[in-house]
């Protein structure tokens, strides 16, 4: 029972590390979950769990492995293949040596073959990490490529380095000719493995397809077996599981495009299922990593043997040696390669590179994997430390990468740079077509007729945003902006106080009007307040659907009544602007007037089309409500995609939001 809770403790942090990652998009998503993973060891929650080398890697190492192999291009990784090499087997030999002969001279108590080891689990870079940042920092599609596909590789090479130097600890004895032969065994046979296998899982579908048994429920657990089983099965054989997941991925993206070059249903049931898988996964590899952190670091800060200033230290000096090595590495070949043009160019190409190296959770797995003793029977040495050291390099990496890199891919690399921020106006347009692509994608026929209208509404919004030529909204603009819609809701609020005092309008009429207009106000002052005011209305209706309470519903009488106060108070509102236009920022008071206008042509259609009955406005504007969460997704895509820099997200926000105003003041609920 404990492990199912923290099961679904770990899934529900995963949960909250995306909305965190949501309201700070600054800070990468395995940052937060790494924090929150460490945070809930260091709670007084009792919670403690014990990572498990091997359940590690066949969990999720192989199918994070497996689907990068099949999605990743493959032309544009055989293009690469030779740099893919020099970095995934010869930058990691190089560590490997150079790293192992450093760390044995900085920290003397780590005997040789044992920093060997250190120095093999800390030269693979991981694929997990790298894909975590590089969707959000647009790299490069030249380098993303190259680190995605030295990723896949250096894994194997990295974990048999780390094989034979624990080995030679162990025994005391080391055979370079057998390692290197092993190597080449190791390898070929885990592709080989790989090949075989994916051959034959795919057959055996082929063969229940030509039977007629076409389901995908069926066909999508063959798939999800496939990576556990090759991993498995290699490893058994004394192979590489890592490479032979790799190249099964690969192989099945072959196969798929020979067998179906069409879009099927199961396509459709993989791509989604693979979807879920990975986002969980992804997200539990970082908390994992996270609860063992506070615990790796005890160990030595409560160790008398170690002063923790120096550890931290020798962890910043082992990070600074690792970055180094692999710039020159990158510089030297990248020279005689002539991978990027010379000069400024290929020098920020290389620290690009360099610093995208990111260690991950694969590093920590090794380290814990580490035995606890040697032959004779005596203590592994500083196997504490190695696992500290391990950790630390690992956190510093990720640090680094997330605040350097944005940095540095802010401008384009080269001339023909395709990772360039869209101005602020195409932006404005691209959420919207985003919206009506993801709301197109909706339909269905019972909810054509309603989905249709709105995407008539977004039409026109899409004619009346590309038509303005758009200018730059600063803050001091978003400012002026909020002040003159404010301003016009005053006005808004003393023309009903006037109606009601005349008896044009009932008091309940007001105050239905005044609470849509508070609400107005929380999303323009504060989006957190408009947050918790939705969250308390839902939690409203759910109390009151429970206790079977229900409000008496307003007659169409009571609605129109509302409307018509609508169209007054607006008229008024655009009056009351009109007059302060000659005072105030112009360009303000338009875009507020705008909105009024787009809310009088609203409340007019739904007050003259007889056509319309009241249950197609209220699922029309619950459709309405789903495209403003459409239009947030795509901003959120967008800067992911690097398409939208971090300082226009709050401008773009804010676009959002005034639409979502505009919506709020149009209902009638």
């Amino acid at each position: 029972m404990e492990l199912f809770l923290l099961i679904l403790g770990l899934l529900a942090l995963i949960a909250v590390s995306n909305v965190l990652s949501r309201i700070v998009p600054a800070v990468p998503v395995p940052l937060f979950q790494i924090a929150l993973g460490a945070l809930l060891v260091l709670l007084p929650t009792g919670i403690e769990l014990e990572l498990e080398p091997e359940l590690f890697f066949v969990l999720f190492v192989a199918p994070l492995l497996f689907n990068d192999g099949k999605r990743t291009p493959r032309d544009e990784l055989w293009k690469l293949r030779g740099w893919i090499l020099v970095l995934a087997v010869g930058l990691v030999f190089v560590t490997v040596v150079v790293g192992g002969y450093g760390i044995h001279w900085l920290i003397p108590s780590i005997p040789l073959s044992a920093a060997f080891a250190l120095a093999a689990i800390l030269s693979p870079t991981d694929a997990v990490a790298v894909g975590a940042l590089a969707g959000r920092i647009s790299l490069p599609k030249g380098i993303l490529r190259l680190l995605e596909g030295e990723a896949l590789m250096n894994d194997a090479s990295g974990l048999v380095a780390f094989k034979f130097a624990v080995a030679a600890t162990v025994t005391g004895a080391f055979s370079l000719a057998n390692a290197s032969w092993s190597f080449v065994v190791i390898a070929i046979g885990g592709v080989l493995v790989g090949i075989v296998l994916s051959f034959v899982f795919i057959g055996v579908r082929s063969f229940l397809r030509r039977l007629g048994i076409e389901d995908a429920t069926m066909h999508m657990l063959i798939q999800i077996l496939t990576p556990f089983v090759i991993y498995m099965l290699a490893e058994e054989l004394g192979v590489s599981g890592i490479l032979g997941v790799v190249a099964g991925g690969i192989f099945h993206a072959v196969a798929k495009d020979r067998l179906e070059p069409y879009a099927t249903k199961l396509q459709v049931v993989s791509a989604s299922t693979w979807s879920v898988l990975l986002f969980i996964l992804n997200g539990l590899v970082f908390l994992i990593l996270g609860l063992q952190i506070p615990h790796v670091a005890e160990v030595i800060w409560e160790d008398p043997k170690f002063n923790n200033a120096q550890a931290i230290g020798y962890v910043l000096i082992i990070t600074l040696a690792l970055y180094v090595l692999r710039f020159i590495w990158v510089y030297l070949f990248s020279s005689l390669e002539k991978i990027g043009k010379p000069g400024k160019v290929r020098l920020k190409s290389t620290l690009l590179t360099t610093l995208s190296g990111v260690r991950g959770a694969v590093t920590l797995a090794g380290a814990f994997s580490i035995p606890l003793v040697l032959d004779d029977g005596s203590a592994f040495p500083e196997r504490n430390l190695i696992i500290f050291l391990s950790a630390g390099v690992i956190l510093v990496t990720l640090i680094v990468a997330s605040v350097a890199l944005p940095l540095l891919s802010r401008k384009k690399v080269g001339e023909n740079e395709e990772n360039k921020h869209l101005s602020e106006h195409e932006a404005q347009v691209r959420i919207l077509e985003m919206a009506v692509r993801s709301l197109k994608d909706e339909i269905t026929d019972e909810n054509r007729g309603v989905v249709m209208a709105v995407l008539g509404d977004y039409g026109q919004k899409l004619r009346q945003v590309g038509s303005e030529p758009g200018f730059r909204q600063n803050r001091a603009w978003r400012t002026a902006v909020c002040d003159r819609w404010l301003y016009a809701m005053q006005a808004e609020r003393e023309e009903v106080a006037r109606l009601v005092a005349s008896g044009e309008v009932a008091a309940d009429t007001a105050k239905r009007f005044d609470s849509i207009l508070s609400r107005m106000e929380s999303i323009l002052a504060n989006r957190s307040l408009a947050v918790f005011y939705s969250l308390r209305l839902a939690a409203k209706k759910l109390w009151k659907s429970l206790t079977g309470h229900k409000n008496a519903r307003w007659s169409a009488a009571e609605m129109d009544a509302l409307r018509e106060l609508r169209l007054k108070t607006s008229k008024v509102a655009i009056a009351e602007l009109q007059e302060t236009m000659r005072a105030t920022d112009n360009r303000a008071c338009s875009a507020v007037i705008q909105h009024y206008q787009e809310g009088i042509r609203r409340t007019n259609e739904t007050l003259y089309s007889s056509a319309q009955s009241e249950q197609f406005q209220q699922e029309k504007k619950e459709w309405e409500r789903r495209a403003i969460q459409m239009e947030r997704d795509a901003l959120q895509t967008m800067y992911a995609n690097g398409e939208v820099s971090l300082a226009m997200v709050n401008n773009l926000r804010f676009f959002i939001n005034t639409m979502e105003a505009s919506l709020t003041e149009g209902e009638m609920e």
